[in-house]
């Protein structure tokens, strides 16, 4: 009996897997994980030095560099591929983006969703979420864990514990001077969030903002295995900051600042800009440059932000895990193929579609000479709280160029009414069709017991005939042999 329980069990749970169309198996979510867009890597293996001196090993190790940053180099750029579309410069960073910073136009992708660590160029979240949720006024106290944060070769500003600025000053330490124990006291202090609940609110801050490939662990980029980006996704996190936070800019053209004498410490602290593009002079100055955040890790290598303006266009740049001292000449050559190759164009003395009854007069989609507006598709998303209203966003062979607010046409509407009713009708004949489908499950499945029932009551019957019929054999030939024996 308990054998025909574990076979009805068995089948009952095989015919409703297969009717609800479910898996026994657990879902693979390895492709999910974070990957570290490194082409290669730098490391010897012990087979590679074995048997060599230093000299050689030295010399193995800078063919191995010289490599890896060649690959970097022949890594494809995926906007090069798009249809009459300007080639862009190659780089020694391993992923790279132009974005026009008003419009969000892309002008150049260079693995733009791969995943790498973002190193101090993390802080621009950091001061995003500090300035919307604190006030500059604010008091940041340094802790503790604030500067036990710090570890050789660091970068800081050698606040110590129990010292107080405020959040302003902090602010400049954090964009100028990348001051990581600054970093950690914001997220501690701002906003009365806690430092978790900071962290956390980085986390969802960036996927408001559509930053869905990057998790951040901590306020300052110091290395960590889970904490990573995308060039796309640093991208609009900057934009966000540099147009809807003057502060950026006013900081990042400060080329020195200095905090005062604080509750603890009677000396002034005074530190520079870390971006040479800011620098008059240097090799690496750019004149059109009004904001940026450098980064640097062994791990991350090279990485910077860059935002620029001529009087056509505002650009950013982004640079991930730059290889050598390219880092700055790569983000040049990024920014001149943006401002020598693409133009303004106002959706509004363009656009004839029928579905729009207003555009809006200042937006704009941002194309090279080659690509007229004519060849640009469109989707449109409609307010939340007003139909009749939305956001139409344009790409050319998917890539995004551009996006206005629209009131949309009664054409459109009407059009998008019939649509919707059509859909719900649909649906309704959809659950209907789910619910005769879901009525006949519970048949199939007595179906299957009755069947199983069955048959094993057929057996049961058959074994009881037969042990019958043993048990009956056995009596006669009992009784035989004692009729033998009595004879």
């Amino acid at each position: 009996m308990r054998r025909w329980k574990k076979i009805l069990s068995a089948s009952l749970v095989a015919v409703m897997v297969g009717s609800l169309g479910m898996t026994a198996f657990a879902e693979d979510t390895s492709a999910n994980e974070p990957i570290d867009t490194t082409v290669s890597n730098y490391n010897l293996t012990e087979e590679e030095t074995s048997g060599k001196n230093q000299e050689e090993i030295k010399a193995l190790q800078q063919q191995k560099i010289d490599e890896v940053t060649q690959q970097a180099y022949d890594m494809k750029i995926a906007s090069n591929e798009l249809e009459n579309w300007p080639e862009g410069p190659a780089t020694y960073g391993e992923a790279g983006i132009v974005m026009e910073a008003k419009s969000g136009a892309i002008l150049y992708a260079k693995n733009i969703d791969g995943k790498a660590y973002p190193a101090s160029i993390t802080k621009i979240l950091t001061a995003l979420v500090a300035l919307e949720n604190g006030n500059l006024d604010d008091k940041i106290t340094i802790t503790q864990n604030s500067v036990d944060c710090v570890a050789e070769g660091d970068a800081y500003i050698g606040m110590i514990a129990g010292e107080e600025i405020s959040l302003n000053d902090a602010l400049y330490a954090l964009l100028m001077a990348s001051a990581n124990e600054v970093a950690y006291a914001i997220a501690e202090n701002v906003g009365g969030l806690g430092y978790d609940g900071f962290i956390a609110k980085m986390n969802e801050r960036a996927k408001e903002l559509g930053a869905v490939n990057s998790d951040f662990e901590n306020p300052n980029g110091l290395n960590a295995q889970n904490h990573y980006t995308t060039a796309r996704d640093m991208a609009l996190i900057t934009q966000e900051l540099l147009e809807n936070h003057e502060e950026f800019k006013t900081i990042a053209q400060t080329q020195q600042y200095t905090i005062g004498a604080t509750n603890l410490v009677n000396q002034a602290r005074t530190f520079q800009q870390s971006d040479l593009m800011f620098y008059e002079g240097n090799d690496y100055y750019y004149p059109k440059t009004i904001a940026g955040k450098t980064g640097y890790t062994d791990e991350a290598l090279n990485t910077l932000v860059s935002c620029a303006a001529d009087d056509n266009l505002e650009l950013i740049s982004v640079v991930l895990k730059t290889h050598g001292k390219n880092v700055y000449p790569d983000s040049v050559n990024l920014l001149e193929y943006g401002f020598n190759n693409f133009a303004k164009y106002t959706i509004a003395d363009y656009e004839d579609s029928a579905d729009f009854k207003e555009i809006d007069p200042n937006a704009y989609v941002v194309l090279p000479e080659n690509v007229n507006f004519q060849s640009l598709d469109y989707e449109i998303t409609q307010d939340d709280t007003n139909s009749s209203t939305g956001t139409v966003t344009y790409t050319y062979q998917g890539n995004p160029v551009g996006k206005a607010a629209v009131t949309l046409s009664d054409e459109y509407l009407q059009k998008d009414n019939t649509e919707n009713e059509a859909q719900v009708s649909g649906d309704k004949s959809d659950s209907e069709t789910q619910k005769q489908a879901q009525s006949t499950i519970p048949r199939e499945v007595i179906l299957v017991i009755c069947v199983i029932a069955a048959v094993l009551l057929l057996i049961i019957v058959w074994r009881a005939v037969l042990k019958h019929l043993r048990k009956k054999k056995v009596e006669t030939n009992r009784k035989r042999r004692r009729e033998v024996d009595k004879d």
